[in-house]
């Protein structure tokens, strides 16, 4: 079933759970945040991709943390849940900001736990490629979104992920991620090795020139 909300559209992908910082300075935005206090409505974040919108995370007012003289605001809201956009109307009936009609996505959160035990142990083996310290972790609470911003995901990965209703389709999508990231780090890893030990003292095995014929 299709519902009508407001829209803010950006060129990022917040997911499901995630904390939503914004700073808002249009004019328009301003009047969106405003509806959202007074009337505790949420809005949906569709990912503006391509010149194109078509999948968002709807999202809800948490708190306005700061005000400027200028009226523009920095806000926390929360991400809550996945929707296929149907209509766009650039300004929504008597408001300055767009609008459209959504379909919220139906959603499986459950995954196999070798499936979700994988991606963490593909996740933990990338931090330590790059040196770089990974948890804690909380296993009962890891999904395929906890850690997506932090991947090496480019956005038009992030916005296929989101698109996927499926938790262990999500999980396999990111696991397959990891682990080409993973190879390519380590045959990089390598070849920084191979350029620093150009030019240094190295011992050489002795080559035995009796098993060669000319």
């Amino acid at each position: 079933m299709a519902v009508r909300i407001p829209l803010f559209p950006l060129q990022t992908v917040f997911f499901p759970g995630e904390t939503v910082p914004l700073h808002v300075f249009e004019e328009r935005y301003k009047q969106l945040i405003a509806d959202c206090r007074t009337e505790a409505q949420t809005f949906g974040i569709p990912v503006y991709l391509g010149q194109a919108l078509a999948y968002g995370t709807e999202v809800q007012l948490r708190e306005v943390v700061n005000t400027y003289a200028d009226g523009s605001m920095d806000v926390v809201c929360v991400a809550r849940q996945v929707f296929e956009l149907i209509t766009f109307e650039p300004v929504m009936d008597d408001r300055i900001y767009p609008g459209g009609e959504v379909r919220f996505l139906e959603t499986i959160t459950e995954a196999p736990a070798e499936l979700t035990e994988a991606v963490l142990a593909a996740c933990r083996h990338l931090y330590e490629l790059m040196d770089m310290p990974f948890g804690p972790i909380k296993r009962e609470v890891f999904t395929s979104f906890t850690l997506a911003h932090k991947m090496g995901m480019s956005l038009q990965q992030e916005y296929s992920l989101l698109q996927i209703p499926d938790e262990t389709r999500r999980l396999q999508f990111v696991l397959q991620h990891l682990e080409t990231t993973s190879k390519l780090l380590a045959e990089l890893n390598r070849t920084r090795e191979r350029i620093e030990m150009n030019g240094h003292f190295r011992n050489f095995d002795p080559l035995d020139f009796r098993k060669f014929e000319l």
